[in-house]
């Protein structure tokens, strides 16, 4: 953690600055205003990616402005979509072809505006790309963990366009793409799988464990098994557990709501957090993992909207009792946010 706070966060900052400076002069008006957006708002995103490179500190010039270009894309789609003039699939589609290019070192980037109105962003997309493509060039076992980066984007790339399409075609589509992929994660709901495709962390871990020269294949599949699902659905459903309320009024598309009763979404949440916990007890350097998944516990049931949902506050409670260290990350995290919203 000092490592982070001490040169990992600088260094992210000093990526994300120089990236900001390069949104600020995107000619069409939409997208420089979505670009900015999303570093304004979810610079918290690359933060949290960029921990990963402190399991390599000799590599984490390669690994931090990977992350934060990687990061700095979905964000930036995710802002698209979200906020879209538009709502064709093949629109968000072929927007989200470039985070598969950008983890190709080989593919060649395109026009991915060509879809929408919105189409100059002065090269910003395809700089982000070029900038995802050098630095896993840079990974010597990256040839080993790039099916597993690819399965993990992909994925994610689905659960965009299903998620931003019309809403009354989005359950329909989320849970015949999920019947389609019935072979991964059998063990959880549509809901909790579509969750678990909405996480950066397993790519981001496999994009650490790449940066050794000693990965070979069988690495990057257990690296692949102890993320997907469990870690990268905890992070996501913990989004959405904070995010209820704020969902609800705004009429969003929240995967917690799809549970009979609170008391299932907890248990469920529950079983998800400790199947994470397990899954990452067999990698190398496993009281690293045990942190993530305790510090994602700790970020989120920190958030001020947690108090303000007594389901959510319940979920708190319980889960922090089990874990010493949670209620640890929940404390600092708090004040931290607290420190945070004053400055």
């Amino acid at each position: 953690m000092r490592l982070v706070y001490k040169t990992v966060l600088p260094d992210v900052r000093l990526a994300l600055g120089g990236w900001r400076s390069y949104a600020q002069t995107i000619p069409d008006p939409e997208l420089r205003t979505q670009a900015l957006a999303s570093i304004a708002d979810k610079e918290f995103h690359c933060q949290g990616g960029s921990v990963y490179a402190a399991i390599n500190p000799d590599k984490k010039d390669v690994l931090i402005p990977l992350i934060v270009a990687l990061q700095t894309i979905s964000d930036y789609l995710d802002n698209l979509c979200d906020r879209s003039t538009s709502m064709d699939p093949e629109d968000f589609r072929l927007l989200h072809k470039s985070m598969l290019d950008a983890v190709d070192p080989n593919a060649q980037p395109e026009n991915y505006y060509r879809f929408r109105e919105e189409q100059e962003d002065g090269g910003y997309l395809n700089a982000l790309v070029a900038a995802c493509q050098n630095g896993v060039r840079q990974l010597p076992g990256y040839v080993h963990a790039q099916p597993y980066v690819r399965l993990l984007v992909g994925l994610y790339g689905d659960l965009q366009v299903y998620k931003h399409i019309s809403p009354e075609l989005r359950e329909h589509s989320l849970t015949s793409w999920r019947a389609e992929h019935a072979e991964l994660a059998p063990d959880l709901y549509w809901n909790e799988f579509a969750a678990a495709t909405g996480s950066t962390l397993g790519m981001f871990m496999l994009f650490a464990g790449a940066s050794r020269a000693d990965f070979d294949t069988a690495a990057a599949k257990s690296v692949y098994e102890a993320y997907f699902p469990y870690v990268c659905g905890l992070h996501i459903m913990l989004d959405y557990l904070i995010d209820q309320e704020e969902d609800r009024v705004g009429g969003d598309l929240n995967f917690c709501n799809y549970y009979e009763s609170g008391e299932a979404m907890l248990g469920r949440v529950e079983e998800i957090v400790n199947g994470a916990r397990r899954d990452v007890a067999g990698l190398p350097h496993a009281a690293f993992h045990r942190m993530v998944i305790e510090g994602l516990l700790a970020l989120y049931l920190s958030d001020p909207k947690v108090s303000q949902q007594q389901d959510v506050r319940t979920v708190s409670k319980r889960l922090m009792k089990k874990s010493p260290l949670t209620r640890l990350f929940f404390f600092v995290n708090s004040i931290w946010i607290r420190k945070h919203k004053q400055d």
